[in-house]
């Protein structure tokens, strides 16, 4: 395994870069999970009706068969009807063990299939070096108050590369994201507001009808950020509003870079140089814009 303590620390505010510019390396890796087609074969085989139910099963089975309640608050982003349309009924359909299952074996064929033309394929040296890094970093989470996230660093690490590969980064976008939950919240920021605002920075289009978020929901919660005076009346940015979700952003980054710092600067670019290449890879099974508001690598 890497040693986390080979490496002189990653300098805070470098750590902080890291953050995003790793985000933007694992985040396609692990969104292979709820687009790539094999991905969705497994779920339905394991007896999961649709794509929201898959995403929503799939996602919440670490922390085993929870309400709908628990996770609508764990993912934050949602609005609530989205979660309750899929829980507890997907529980009657596939147990989390079989949700685990499923979603490893969609990702296995996924995988296989999508880095096959990478250097050594999907088991190869540069994925299993690239696995070794992030898990150290997963490893390296402080995952105190970060439910998801603590949730998929304890599963068993799978031994073929590609798989611990994914698994590091489920847990690596976990972290960051229960990090960015607990900002918005810091920041008065509700589900649907937080959408709007990324609607409105430019950074993605069709949240509103993919979340399948109807237009009243949508208006209140713009309604509540015009009140704020960071939207305008057509909807766009303000100056206040863009500081603010500037604001968000590098909070964000700051409660994620923690693994940067553990992995150190000779580690994270290492690992920053084996990701681009998976990522070029793996881009064309992802739509954009899609559901889970992912930009463009």
């Amino acid at each position: 395994m890497f040693d986390v303590g080979a490496t002189a620390a990653r300098s805070t505010i470098l750590a902080v870069d890291d953050a995003r510019r790793l985000w933007t390396l694992f985040e396609p890796l692990h969104a292979v999970t709820y687009f790539a087609p094999e991905a969705r074969d497994a779920a339905d085989a394991a007896g999961l009706r649709g794509f929201w139910m898959g995403y929503v099963a799939q996602r919440a089975a670490p922390l085993g068969a929870v309400g709908p309640d628990a996770v609508w608050a764990c993912f934050h982003g949602f609005h609530r009807d989205r979660i309750t349309r899929a829980l507890p009924d997907a529980w009657g359909f596939a147990d989390p063990a079989a949700c685990l299952a499923a979603r490893l074996d969609g990702v296995d064929r996924a995988l296989r299939r999508l880095l096959a033309d990478v250097p050594g394929g999907p088991e190869g040296p540069h994925v299993a070096e690239a696995a070794t890094l992030a898990g150290a970093a997963a490893d390296a989470a402080d995952t105190a108050g970060r439910v998801l996230a603590a949730a998929n660093q304890a599963l068993p690490r799978p031994a073929e590369a590609h798989l611990a590969l994914w698994q590091a980064t489920t847990t690596l976008r976990e972290h960051r994201g229960d990090g960015h939950a607990a900002v918005l919240v810091a920041h008065g920021i509700g589900p649907v507001s937080a959408h709007r605002l990324k609607t409105a920075a430019g950074e993605s289009d069709g949240l509103q009808t993919s979340r399948r978020l109807g237009d009243e929901v949508w208006a209140s919660a713009g309604e509540g950020l015009l009140a704020r005076g960071w939207l305008d009346t057509h909807g766009g940015l303000t100056d206040a509003g863009r500081d603010a979700r500037e604001a968000v952003e590098r909070d964000t980054d700051r409660a994620a870079a923690g693994p940067w710092r553990a992995l150190g600067g000779t580690g994270t670019d290492r690992l920053a140089e084996l990701l681009a290449p998976l990522v070029d890879a793996v881009a064309g099974a992802i739509p954009f814009p899609n559901p889970i508001g992912l930009p463009r690598p």
